[in-house]
């Protein structure tokens, strides 16, 4: 693999590590609830973070915006616009499944979407070969996800599924991997966008920014809005206001950061692994991001006290994570 196609790799498994560690600092948010954690996290990673980047590293943004057309634009923001919806659809549908299962369903649903579907709108030919290897290794990945997702069922006492619509849960994160999916398919179709910012004179690894921050627009509106919602629902504004927890801020803070760091390395790592890219980078973020979920549950005491059968369970799906990266990082040097 070349040099370049290395410094992909890395970049790719650095942003999936940011974005499967970013709701670490939650843990020490105890006494916010949870939307008062989530506005901040949402200002700063929806909008402050993507905008800033914009201005400060690419000021010629808004005339690559002008130059692109109306349809471009208007394409990526639909595509933020169902990543929002899914990110939505994401907490109903685990509220009704329950955490293992909700998260299978979904991240499987979402990793194989968004992997596949620029793999197949790609005009560039592929050779079988390649392509059944890039299906099985996706396929390999699923099961990962899955295996990693289900290892945690040994903590569901009473399964939320028992008291609850079984069938309408499932839709629901059926509907939200689809959808969360979107991120991906908005980098993938606002490729033209990207080679507009590049032949502005913006550097390669900044010019996926110019996409991140009209994606991030409805992310920040469907999130933002629910949270707010939340606190006058549920009378938690006060909540920003109590003694000693003026560090929630900052750690809200470092949520954001952390979710946006993971993106621009992911989207300056995927313009480095070739046409393909898009496709096989967002298979090494999601199960880059599962990895690292699972290591820091381990390391945070989530896992302890689990069942032998658990634990194996969890060391399989991770194996199989690890494999499936490896088969793709094959197929993707193959040539054709």
């Amino acid at each position: 693999m070349t040099e370049s196609g290395w410094a992909g790799w890395t970049a790719v498994v650095a942003g999936g590590v940011l974005q499967g560690g970013f709701m670490l600092p939650m843990k020490w948010t105890k006494r916010w609830a949870w939307e008062n954690t989530w506005l901040v996290f949402a200002c700063t990673a929806y909008l402050l973070c993507p905008w800033l980047l914009i201005l400060t590293t690419t000021p010629q943004a808004f005339d690559v915006y002008r130059m692109s057309g109306a349809g471009p634009i208007l394409l990526v923001l639909l595509f933020g616009l169902g990543w929002g919806l899914g990110a939505l659809t994401f907490g109903l549908g685990v509220d009704l499944l329950g955490l293992a299962l909700g998260f299978a369903i979904i991240l499987g649903i979402a990793a194989c979407a968004g992997a596949l579907v620029p793999l197949w709108v790609s005009s560039s030919p592929i050779s079988s070969t390649k392509l059944l290897m890039t299906i099985v290794a996706l396929l390999l990945m699923l099961g990962g996800v899955a295996f990693c997702s289900l290892a945690g069922r040994w903590k569901e006492k009473q399964s939320a599924v028992q008291r609850r619509s079984y069938g309408k849960g499932v839709l629901l994160c059926a509907v939200s991997g689809l959808l969360s999916a979107c991120g991906n398919l908005g980098f993938a179709f606002g490729q033209p966008i990207v080679d507009r910012a590049q032949a502005a004179g913006v550097a390669p690894d900044l010019a996926s920014n110019v996409v991140w921050a009209l994606l991030t627009v409805a992310l920040f509106l469907c999130n933002a809005g629910y949270a707010i919602r939340l606190l006058f629902r549920n009378r938690t504004g006060a909540k920003f206001g109590q003694p000693g927890t003026r560090s929630y801020f900052i750690l809200g803070i470092l949520m954001g950061v952390m979710w946006m760091g993971g993106f621009v390395f992911y989207g300056a790592g995927a313009r480095r692994l070739g046409r393909l890219g898009p496709s096989l980078g967002w298979a090494i973020l999601m199960s880059a991001m599962v990895l690292t979920a699972n290591v820091l549950g381990v390391i945070t005491g989530e896992w302890k006290g689990a069942p032998p059968t658990a634990t194996r369970t969890l060391c399989l799906g991770l194996a199989l994570l690890l494999f499936a990266i490896t088969l793709l990082a094959y197929a993707n040097n193959l040539t054709g």
